[in-house]
Order: C-alpha cells, then structure tokens, then sequence
C-alpha cells in the first residue's frame, strides 16, 4: 500500500500518484520547533535586555525551552519510513541540503541552550552537592541526585564573586547568539515550505518570516500558560503548607509574582501577535493582487473549500479572539490562560493549513484531496500518523519537564527566601 493513501481522499481529477505524504506529524515538526524558539527567545528578554521582572518566567522558559529540544526531532522520526536513517543527516552533514543544514542548526542550537543552562543553574548546583555530599542519611532520590549533580557540574567547585560574575557574562552572551540561531532554528522550516518551486499555496518569501513570528508568538503563549498553571499548583501547595516551610513563598507572594510577570509577558505576547498577524495578512493580499497562474486553484482552496479552518479556526478563534481578550485592560491569570490556549490553537491552525492545506490540490489543478486523520490505529502507520502519534508528541516535552525540574528547578527564587 502507498504511504498516504490510507488518510487520503481524492475528489475530481487526481493523479494516480498524488496523495496526502506529509500528514500530522509534518504539522507538529515546525509547530514543536516554533515552541523551542518562541520559549527561548522569551527567556532572552531577561538575559540580554535586562527585564528584571521577567526574571522568574525567563527562567521557567530556558528550562521548558531545554525540555521540548529531544522533541522537535520525534516528528520526523515518526513519519520516515526508515527511521533509524535519521541520523545520517547528523552524521553526515553538508550545506547543499536544507534538511542537512537543520542538522547543524539544531546541534548547535542545543549546545547554546544546555550551555547557557549550566550557567544559570551552575552556582545552585555546586550548593546542593555541596549540600548533598555532607548529609548522612540520604534517601534512594537524593543519592541520584547527588551522582547527577557530580557529573554535570563538570569539576567545578567555584563560588567566588568573580566566578558568579564571570557565569553572567557567560548568560548574557550565549543567550545573544541563541537569539538568532533559535529564530534561523525555525526559519529554515519556512524556508524549506517557502522554496518547494512546484506547489503555488508554500512558494512565498515571506514563509521563513511568518513561521519565526508565529513560532515566538506559539512559544511565549505556551509559557505563559504553563507558567500559570505552576504557579497556582504551588500557591496551592503553600496554602496547605500555611507558609510554615522554610525556603517557600507564601501564597500571597505567589499572587503577587504570578500578576506582575504574567502582565508584562502577556504585552509582549501581545506585540508579536500583531506583526504575526499583519505578515500572514499582507500575504494573502500580495497573493491576490499578484494573481499568478495558480492564483483561481489557492483561491478556491482559501476562500472556498479551506475557508472555516483558515477565517474561522486560524484568524477568528485563534487570533481575533485573543488579541481582543489581551487587548483588553487589567488582563487576569486566568483570561490569560484563555487567550494562550487560543493562541496556541491559532498557530496549530496555521500549521495545519500550511502543510495540509499546500497538499489539498492536485497538480493538474483539477483535483482535490482530504486529510482525514486515523483516530484509532489500525496498523503501526495509522499510529504514527493519526492521533496517537500526535498525542505522544505532545505529552513527552511535559514529562520531560517534570523530571529536568528535580535537577534545574525552574523556580529556584524561592530556596533564597
């Protein structure tokens, strides 16, 4: 059986060849790899720009942004038909190839996040070993921390003024640099839809630039979210724990860093929505006002047979609504968990209607075709295309998460009070 042709449904004339290849997983490839950057370039604001008061959520942000790296790879992995190939694009690396130069991209990228990590977390580390190493009785975890802690604090020991502020310099420079790798990171995801000469809906030199500012936007929605929903676990846990535990913030000190942070990030979630918004406009109209040969099969495809998931789904529910419910003044933790969410569901949508909404016609320019995504697997195929491919996508960099929080705690503020 022909890869695709178990999802594909074809309408009037299509060649016998065409189908729907790139099914969910190639929508979760760039929409995981926008998150990586969007996460990073917020953890950036604190580093580089100096915002102090996004001091906490930039640190939340570089920890999630490590978290979700061995994820950006997972889509391709699952839709190769010869996965354990994969690797030879890191192995063999050349500039020739625009999936090969991701390879170099991509290593260099995680090198900068995990470097700038142990900077950040370099002097908490040392601590804790320290900490660690003199107690007497250790339970089964910590003894596992403990070995953790002495392997990737690499030997070092220094908690001078001098090594403090050398690890600063450290941050700041590694986080300017990752600013545009993480940005040509996702970029390159763009470009490579942007260049495909032979379909007419991805051929646009402003799909690198709409990918990166949708990916920052997707990135900073999801932190904030997440930060959110960490915030209130912990403001319960204090609430039960009445503010008598050494080294916790009470719950009304959490309130407090929960509305400043989540105020000041949601203006900048804000600000990027509207240049994402007003680049995949001027698109369509630079499309329409061209009106190039292919111009009446996309049209047909956007105003016509797309027109609920892209005006509806995409600009309304995902955008529109947001910007209003942010737009709006004395913006709460939760109409900011709501915006997000739609956020969120907006830059899939786009994703979506990029990737499957470019494969929707047929290259005679008479035909249609539909995705329809496998709900329940039939066959290992059907897995990895369909909705439990997705969904196991979607939950590792969470997991993840949880586990690199027990090593990089995201809110290590709280142990200094």
């Amino acid at each position: 059986m022909v890869h695709g042709e178990l999802w594909t449904m074809k309408e009037f004339f299509v060649l016998p060849n065409e189908y729907i290849y790139w099914s969910i997983q190639i929508v979760l490839y760039p929409y995981m790899t926008g998150l990586i950057a969007g996460a990073f370039v917020l953890s950036s604001l604190y580093h580089v720009f100096g915002v102090e008061r996004l001091k906490e959520i930039a640190r939340f942000a570089l920890v999630f942004s490590f978290a979700l790296l061995p994820v950006a790879l997972l889509p391709l992995l699952l839709h190769l038909q010869q996965p354990l190939r994969g690797i030879n694009v890191l192995m063999t690396p050349h500039f020739t190839s625009a999936i090969s130069a991701f390879g170099i991209v991509f290593l260099t990228y995680a090198c900068i996040v995990a470097s700038e990590l142990w900077f950040v977390y370099r002097a908490h580390i040392i601590t804790t070993l320290n900490s660690l190493e003199l107690q007497a009785d250790r339970r089964a975890g910590e003894s596992l921390l403990l070995g953790i802690y002495r392997v990737i604090s690499l030997g070092s020991r220094d908690l001078s003024e001098e090594a403090l502020t050398a690890d600063h310099k450290a941050i700041k420079i590694l986080a300017g640099v990752g600013i545009p790798v993480a940005c040509f990171l996702h970029g390159y995801a763009g470009f490579i839809f942007g260049s495909v000469k032979a379909n007419a809906l991805w051929m646009t030199p402003l799909m690198p630039v709409i990918f990166i500012v949708s990916a920052i936007v997707s990135g900073i929605a999801l932190c904030i979210l997440c930060y959110i929903v960490a915030i209130e676990l912990r403001k319960g846990r204090a609430r039960r724990k009445s503010g008598t535990q050494a080294g916790m913030l009470s719950a009304e000190e959490y309130r407090t860093l929960e509305s400043t942070e989540v105020r000041l990030t949601c203006k900048y979630l804000l600000l990027f929505m509207v240049l994402a918004i007003t680049l995949e406009l001027l698109d369509i109209i630079f499309r329409g006002y061209t009106a190039v040969k292919s111009w009446d099969i996309i049209r047909e495809i956007i105003y016509g047979r797309d027109f609920f998931k892209i005006f509806i789904l995409q600009y309304t529910i995902g955008n529109a609504i947001p910007f209003i419910l942010l737009l709006l003044p004395r913006i709460t933790p939760r109409r900011a968990v709501v915006a997000c969410l739609l956020v969120l569901f907006g830059v899939f949508m786009m994703r979506w209607n990029v990737v499957i909404g470019g494969q929707a016609f047929s290259l005679t320019f008479a035909g249609f075709m539909d995705y329809h995504m496998p709900l329940v697997p039939t066959s290992l195929e059907t897995f990895k295309e369909g909705l439990g491919g997705a969904l196991l996508v979607g939950v590792i960099p969470f997991v993840l998460f949880y586990y690199l929080n027990k090593i990089f705690p995201a809110f290590l503020e709280e142990k200094a009070h």
